[in-house]
């Protein structure tokens, strides 16, 4: 029986997989901690850049390049994917929940998986299972900003109804960037999220901290 694609990208991007997204929140934490991020609105504000000007842009830049790329390109985009973070926290993120994935992919699927960093891990995973490049994306970007909510659901804090509503007005965003993204190459890659990039530096050394980002 032939399993439909959208249920095995659902399984890898749920957050029941073990990537450990849970224990990021993308340098949110700071933002909370110093009133930056206080409610419902400044939650939709910062996920909106994030998606639109920062991470979240790029990462469906990278996953959609892994996926077209050989083994040579594949390795320097990854190196890109490294340079491309802010923090050292950052990179942590990105190459833990990557690696993380990887180990999970080889595992369940029994295909050769090298460590790789998140979006790139997931792009040339979804190339190896022949999967759908714009139903990955789209699911990808969607998963990032459900777990960026789910942080600022015990964050800031929200409401369970409203931060499901900051989700849902989230979603068409998250189409819409991984669509383009499809057309995009790393050339393209940039970055305006200078306050976030900022906060997930001063998150480092922040005194009393849930999450490890």
């Amino acid at each position: 029986m032939t399993t439909d694609p959208i249920l095995t990208l659902t399984q890898w991007l749920s957050p029941a997989f073990p990537v450990g997204a849970f224990t990021y929140s993308h340098g949110l934490e700071h933002l909370v901690a110093t009133d930056v991020v206080i409610n419902a609105d400044t939650f939709a504000n910062w996920l909106t850049d994030t998606l639109s000007f920062g991470a979240g842009r790029n990462d469906a830049i990278l996953l959609v390049a892994a996926y077209h790329a050989d083994a040579t390109d594949l390795q320097e985009i990854d190196d890109l994917a490294r340079a491309l973070a802010p923090s050292a926290e950052r990179l942590l993120e990105t190459d833990q929940q990557g690696g993380a994935f990887a180990r999970t992919i080889a595992a369940i699927h029994d295909i050769d998986l090298a460590a790789l960093t998140y979006p790139v891990a997931v792009g040339h995973a979804a190339r190896l299972q022949d999967l759908p490049l714009r139903d990955t994306a789209r699911l990808f970007l969607h998963a990032f900003a459900a777990n960026l909510t789910s942080a600022a659901t015990r964050l800031v804090p929200l409401g369970q109804t409203e931060a499901q509503a900051v989700l849902l007005k989230t979603a068409p965003l998250c189409q819409q960037i991984a669509d383009k993204a499809l057309t995009e190459t790393i050339h393209d890659i940039a970055s305006t999220t200078f306050a976030s990039d900022i906060a997930s530096m001063n998150h480092e050394t922040q005194y009393s901290r849930l999450f490890r980002s």
